[in-house]
């Protein structure tokens, strides 16, 4: 499957103008043949955006999920963005999955959350595991700081995650884990890891883009410089199966030993 990736951070502080940027991308990389459109960590919103991240939170049904359903199928592709969902007095950093014809396929809250910035205006999600399937595929759902502990990428693998995704706000100076982190993820788990980074300055961060496909092989299919850009590589399944088959590790486990690791 074709997949797109948006490396942005779109308007922060204006969800009319970050559906527009997504719209445009949308048409770009249908155009390009994907299936697939991955953004940016809070895409929707901006991430550095202090206390109108509350008011700018939506339910995961709401006016903003039912514009991007209309510009997936618009567009003939699935979308996957970044968003401060509602639920109640709570409010999530979340990720969710629509498919090509509009349909609401997965909503995902992130479990790990980042720094006083995030603890401060988040609550963490609870389900380590979200999937969706998708285009022959199944795609895992993550979002930035969860996919730097081993155990949530591993349990992604072991449940039949083929493509994870993991929309982020990766800053300075921890450029190492989009550079070297996440294509050995994809290699000791055996899959895709779709890596998608704003990019800039907002607020007190300094966002570095690197943005990557990475595939079982540990190989970037496509890496970003530092610079707003809409990449396109392949998760290919078929590879996929061939990598799996030559590569031991999750047959090798020994998960009797591991007990001590919950």
């Amino acid at each position: 499957m074709r997949t797109a990736l948006l490396q942005s951070s779109g308007r922060p502080g204006s969800v009319v103008e970050n559906l527009k940027v997504l719209d445009e991308a949308a048409g770009r990389a249908a155009a390009a043949g994907a299936g697939l459109l991955v953004t940016s960590e809070l895409f929707l919103t901006g991430y550095a955006i202090g206390d109108d991240m509350p008011r700018l939170a939506e339910p995961a049904d709401g006016d903003a999920a039912a514009a991007i359903a209309g510009t997936a199928a618009r567009h003939g592709l699935a979308i996957a963005y970044g968003y401060p969902e509602r639920d109640g007095e709570r409010v999530f950093n979340s990720l969710q999955l629509i498919s090509a014809d509009g349909t609401r396929l997965a909503n995902y809250r992130k479990t790990h959350l980042f720094g006083c910035f995030e603890r401060e205006h988040f609550t963490p999600g609870e389900q380590s595991v979200v999937q969706a399937e998708l285009n022959g595929l199944t795609v895992g759902l993550m979002i930035c700081y969860d996919v730097e502990f081993p155990e949530n990428v591993r349990a992604h693998a072991l449940a039949g995650t083929d493509l994870l995704l993991v929309p982020t706000a990766q800053m300075h100076p921890f450029q190492f884990v989009a550079e070297h982190m996440v294509p050995v993820r994809a290699f000791e788990n055996q899959m895709y890891v779709a890596y998608v980074n704003r990019v800039g300055p907002e607020g007190e961060f300094e966002f570095v883009g690197l943005s990557t496909l990475a595939g079982p092989d540990g190989v970037a299919r496509t890496r970003a410089g530092r610079h707003e850009e809409l990449l396109l590589a392949d998760a290919d399944p078929v590879f996929l199966a061939a990598s799996r088959e030559a590569n031991p590790y999750l047959a090798d486990r020994r998960p009797g030993l591991y007990g001590s690791l919950v």
